[in-house]
């Protein structure tokens, strides 16, 4: 039998479900369409009518912490939200028990008392909570109502308080506690990101832009992202009320969507412009786009989900949030990638480049003339890269051992990373008014802004052996030098339920902090508390979450890091049929986030060029960031991975030798790499400028990775390993032949693409199953 007529019309005949994905959404255009549009409203209104559910404080890690929340919960007692009024004169002489101090203390008991939304007001002089210098006075209460919600009723509160202040020249009455500091933690974050979210979006357009040239095909890659963003708002919410979510879930889904949006919406559009551009028609364009970046989108996309998918190994329900939340974005912007996307370059067709940036265009055909075959020209050579290349290839060695000298220097930093959870000061620095309040107190009451809280649960609260060891407990507290005290008590009869409340030395000094901890889990509780028959006494309390959580992100990095690095080698090794390519991949991308560690130790940890960033003085790296930058690091470094070496295999596969596979893949797929880089950089170094330093460490975090990656991984070390490798890169030995071959199929792009002939497969490999 002859050649099809689409074979003899030079449209490729290449088989695959990104190929295939592509060839029906080009055939039917308006239908493809119309289904991304309805799964999109779809998704969106039915996440609305069923609502979301958000991660419970019982729900949010196992162990000490979860427990307490659940004796409470279990009993029917809401979890307190403790609120303090700090009253302190500014002359120093001035003692808490001057006239002006007790009426103050009178004023502010009379206002938060009258705003409904408080109960339990004790007045200092009652709970003796006086500084040891008598100069410091705590007003203490509890807002009523649903914990979840206290944050949104803290503000008449706050309100009454600082009018009272405004009624009391030369004192300092403010406000502090539970409620007071998450509000202006929300407060704060939901500014960052707003700031973020609306600079992200023009940025990333901006630079489109710029790589396009054209108007309309910029705005693809971003229609493309924010609609996969919206779908998979709606899907997270029908998926909470299985796995719940929350807040920083959806921070991370809309960066990580972003990201990969735009890249696999760039990786195709490139392609198919690339091919138009060397003289293709436009159907053959779209197929050849379709079969070639349209795979290395599904390649990468199914690589970043294994990545995310590490992440509901951790036991942690934020994190296990964060990595459904991403594993559904991606995958939801690599399906439109693959299916709308081909609809709608079939339906605009050269009207892709409408809208064209005059000057920019100048400026590729200068480039273009210059090189000889730079992206003026179509095929989207970049000349600076071709002359970087041309180097590395010549001198292989040398590049391998500068590159992977001077990214191993930078990583070495990270051998004394140390990790927790922020402390307020730590988090904000000077730039909030309640940091100073947080200070104020805690040199007044070391260890009263974040006490320890001990729930003790009994079958008779009451009974003589429980009273006794409550009250050694206290007692052995401050003889131990766990706390300064006060240590304060409140029994719950009907539930057989006491809440003890024990000001930890350190203060703000976590590791102090957690050394007191550790004193009053492993030696005064033991000695005390878990001696009466039948006494349960969970310590829960800032600082203990903060060891809890540190704790057990410590312990699921080994699980985590097998998963990921695990499933993305057997995915590397089946999807490019070489052992070899498996193993470098891996090892590259090991290289880039061990690099990206390096530079968060020295920058936050050790101050080095902090001020340039605004970090100085934090001292630390959050507990959650080193195991989330692993995991999004090594899901995201797969997208250029994939594309380059999946360029170079084509080019090797139809007939050239490895070195010039090697320049062709690297230099042909530049332009993209650079564009998609440029794009994640800029938006992840917006969140590098927010305020709250968890959100500073991210963006740096993640945009020094992609830096490294794009460039000295992917322009140096990558070509200079695979040079020195030379023909041992198609390594693929005989016992591992009978595994899947989901490599796809560069002799079918020979009928539409001119190349020399395509290596020869040996008799003994399998058939192909191509995706």
């Amino acid at each position: 039998m002859g050649k099809t007529d689409s074979a003899r019309k030079g449209t490729p005949r290449v088989r695959g479900i990104a190929a295939r994905a592509g060839g029906w959404s080009a055939r039917h255009r308006w239908a493809a369409v119309g289904i991304w549009v309805l799964f999109v409203v779809l998704a969106m209104g039915l996440g609305t009518a069923a609502g979301r559910v958000d991660v419970k404080d019982s729900e949010a890690m196992s162990g000490e912490v979860s427990r307490a929340v659940q004796i409470t919960e279990s009993a029917g007692l809401k979890n307190s939200v403790d609120e303090t009024v700090l009253i302190q004169a500014e002359d120093a002489s001035v003692k808490a028990t001057a006239p002006e101090v007790r009426a103050a203390v009178d004023s502010v008991i009379e206002a938060v008392e009258a705003t409904g939304e408080v109960t339990g007001v004790t007045s200092p002089y009652d709970s003796k909570s006086i500084s040891d210098d008598g100069r410091t006075a705590l007003v203490q209460f509890e807002i009523s109502g649903d914990r979840e919600t206290a944050t949104e009723r803290i503000e008449p509160v706050l309100t009454a308080v600082e009018k009272v202040q405004g009624e009391h020249d030369g004192l300092v009455i403010e406000e502090i506690g539970d409620a007071s500091m998450n509000k202006t933690f929300d407060d704060a974050f939901g500014e960052d990101f707003k700031r973020a979210e609306l600079s992200a979006v023009p940025v990333a357009l901006g630079i489109l832009l710029i790589a396009f040239g054209a108007l309309v095909a910029a705005l693809l890659p971003v229609a493309l992202a924010m609609t996969a963003i919206v779908a998979t708002m709606g899907l997270m919410a029908l998926v909470s009320h299985v796995q719940p979510m929350s807040e920083t879930a959806d921070s991370v889904m809309l960066l990580v969507g972003l990201a990969v949006g735009v890249d696999y919406c760039l990786f195709y559009l490139r392609r198919e412009r690339e091919e138009r551009a060397a003289g293709r028609d436009a159907r053959t364009a779209l197929m050849i786009a379709a079969a070639t970046s349209g795979r290395a989108v599904i390649v990468s996309g199914v690589t970043v989900c294994v990545a995310m998918a590490g992440m509901l190994f951790t036991g942690i329900a934020e994190f296990e949030a964060m990595g459904l939340a991403s594993l559904m974005v991606v995958a939801v912007a690599m399906v439109g990638s693959v299916t709308v996307l081909p609809a709608l370059l079939s339906l605009l067709g050269e009207r892709v480049d409408k809208g064209r940036l005059p000057f920019i265009d100048r400026i590729k055909r200068s480039r273009g003339k210059g090189s000889g075959s730079g992206e003026g020209s179509g095929s989207g050579e970049s000349r600076v890269w071709r002359a970087v290349l041309t180097s590395v290839l010549r001198r292989p060695w040398t590049s391998l051992v500068l590159a992977a000298g001077a990214l191993a220097a930078i990583a070495l930093p990270a051998l004394g990373m140390n990790t927790q959870n922020l402390t307020l000061d730590q988090e904000f620095g000077d730039s909030l008014p309640i940091v100073q309040t947080y200070d104020r107190l805690n040199e007044a009451f070391p260890g009263g802004a974040d006490p320890a809280r001990v729930v003790v649960k009994a079958e008779d609260i009451n009974a003589a052996p429980v009273r006794e060891a409550l009250a050694e407990f206290r007692r052995q507290a401050v003889a131990s030098g766990a706390s300064k005290g006060p240590v304060d008590m409140v029994t719950h009869d009907a539930e057989n339920i006491a809440i003890i409340s024990v000001p930890l030395v350190g203060g703000s000094d976590q590791e102090k902090a957690e050394k007191s901890l550790d004193l009053l889990r492993d030696h005064v509780r033991p000695d005390t508390l878990l001696k009466a028959d039948g006494v349960e006494a969970p310590i829960t309390g800032q600082v203990a979450g903060s060891k809890d959580f540190n704790d057990q992100i410590v312990g699921s990095v080994v699980p985590v890091f097998a998963f990921v690095i695990v499933f993305a080698f057997v995915l590397m090794l089946l999807c490019f049929r070489s052992l070899t390519i498996a193993v470098t991949s891996i090892l590259l991308n090991l290289l880039s986030v061990g690099a990206a560690y390096g530079i968060l130790t020295a920058v936050f940890q050790h101050g080095w060029g902090a001020s340039l960033v605004g970090a100085e003085g934090v001292g630390a790296i959050i507990s959650w960031l080193p195991l989330f930058l692993f995991v999004i690091l090594f899901g995201l470094s797969m997208d250029y991975h994939v594309f380059v070496v999946s360029r170079i295999r084509e080019a090797r596969m139809q007939g050239r030798t490895t070195r010039d596979a090697i320049a062709h893949g690297v230099v042909s797929t530049a332009g993209v790499v650079t564009s998609a880089a440029v794009i994640m950089v800029a938006v992840f170094a917006i969140f590098g400028t927010l305020s709250m330093q968890s959100m500073k460490q991210m963006g740096v975090g993640l945009a020094a990775a992609v830096l490294i990656d794009a460039t000295i991984i992917r322009g140096v070390l990558l070509p200079a390993v695979m040079a020195l490798l030379d023909e041992r890169n198609w390594y693929m030995p005989a016992w591992l032949r009978w595994l899947p071959d989901l490599t796809h199929d560069e002799s079918a792009l020979t009928d539409a693409a001119p190349a020399a002939a395509p290596a020869v497969r040996g008799d003994d490999e399998p058939e192909r199953v191509t995706v």
